[in-house]
């Protein structure tokens, strides 16, 4: 469809008007609970329920979790799930999702959402890209469409969808990358923040109970991370977002940048670690003190025959499973995870047929949700250092039989 036609449509359908708050909207507010060392224990309340912290956010990139109906991922204990505003601008577009009253209705989710700005995609997917002081334009990775993205225009459209939290705009580069160029990114970032927070402000995000995120960048450099840190908590955001990381840098520079950030960032605010990660990745990052995360990881791996346990990951592609009759793991909850053989699934994954990637990708979003459970359990228990070891030990002995 060309931006005529759009603008055509557009015109006879009405303006997009972003869907009203919910009867009885409650204001976002984060409640911190407990602590054990800097593992904290959180609340967020948003228009659309309460999500217990840290948590885990499967992400939707479509208005769907990709293999899985939306009452299957409520199941696995998910209270929030992530939405892209890249590819929901570029199709159905946000104008569309409005007129037909919001993200909530359109996916059948009446719980959090969470929208990214649609910057690291912009930066990853899209062809053609030109950035500048006002924003980027860029051309669709689908259709190749030209499209013009501003602070301004992220947050309108994350407005449109009626997200509950959302994110700012910012620039996300690779690792690893020069001081100059990091230096660059982060307050060109800084700057983008101002304008995002404004036009959040102008479309009464506040007074619908809505949050909006600021970003820090500042690649692997400290004093960058430090700065952009301490400049975003003079603006008031409802809370506050680690970006740039996992993005080419090993995991011991992600930790080292965490260790570095966290002590300048606000306490009394969430924490998100954005596109993080594996399971390891989560158990040290919330030992440091983060909330939220979201990753493609555990529904990408379950499309591709991979199936994560508390034994470990089991590869269902592997030719062992042929003749074994076990569960993955006959004492969890999960259906997808007791219910159905090794074999079977094994079959399923060697036969191309959806229902395995189906049953792996609720497996894994199942033992993510867990793993996130007993990691708030043991920091109310303030047995946090105990179940981080046992869990590290868990996941290095492994259990050769089941695996």
């Amino acid at each position: 469809m060309s931006n005529a036609k759009k603008i055509a449509d557009d015109a006879r359908l009405g303006p997009a008007v972003p869907p009203p708050a919910p009867e009885g909207t409650k204001h976002f507010s984060f409640k911190l609970l407990k602590t054990d060392g800097r593992a904290r224990r959180g609340e967020i309340s948003t228009p659309h329920g309460t999500v217990q912290t840290p948590a885990f956010m499967p992400v939707g990139t479509q208005a769907t979790v990709k293999a899985m109906f939306m009452g299957h991922v409520e199941a696995t204990g998910a209270e929030v799930v992530l939405g892209n505003t890249y590819h929901l601008m570029l199709r159905p577009t946000a104008e569309r999702v409005a007129r037909l009253g919001g993200l909530h209705k359109f996916m059948n989710w009446n719980k959090t959402i969470l929208t990214d700005s649609g910057g690291f995609q912009v930066m990853s997917l899209a062809q053609l890209r030109k950035l500048d002081e006002d924003g980027v334009r860029f051309q669709s990775h689908i259709d190749g469409q030209r499209y013009h993205l501003t602070p301004e225009r992220s947050v309108e459209i994350q407005g449109l969808l009626g997200s509950d939290i959302q994110m700012q705009l910012d620039e996300c580069i690779k690792l690893p990358a020069e001081r100059a160029e990091v230096s660059r990114a982060m307050e060109l970032s800084l700057r983008w923040a101002v304008r995002s927070r404004e036009q959040f402000e102008r479309m009464d995000g506040p007074a619908k109970g809505q949050a909006l995120y600021g970003i820090v960048q500042g690649g692997d450099v400290p004093d960058l991370r430090i700065r952009s840190a301490e400049e975003l908590g003079k603006l008031p955001f409802e809370g506050y977002s680690v970006g740039g990381l996992a993005v080419g840098e090993p995991q011991h520079v992600m930790l080292e940048m965490l260790d570095i950030t966290l002590p300048a960032m606000p306490t009394h605010k969430p924490r998100y670690l954005m596109g993080v990660g594996t399971p390891d990745d989560l158990l040290e990052s919330v030992r440091r003190g983060i909330d939220q995360f979201d990753c493609v990881m555990p529904t990408r791996a379950g499309r591709h025959g991979l199936a994560y346990t508390r034994f470990g990951k089991v590869n269902l592609k592997n030719a062992r499973h042929a003749d074994d009759p076990r569960p993955l793991d006959e004492a969890s909850t999960c259906e997808a995870t007791n219910h159905y053989s090794r074999a079977y699934l094994h079959h399923l994954v060697r036969a191309g047929e959806g229902l395995g990637a189906m049953l792996l990708t609720w497996n894994n979003i199942h033992y993510y949700q867990d793993l996130m459970r007993g990691m708030r359990e043991a920091i109310e228990a303030g047995t946090f250092d105990d179940f981080y070891a046992r869990t590290k030990e868990d996941w290095a002995r492994g259990d050769i039989a089941a695996l």
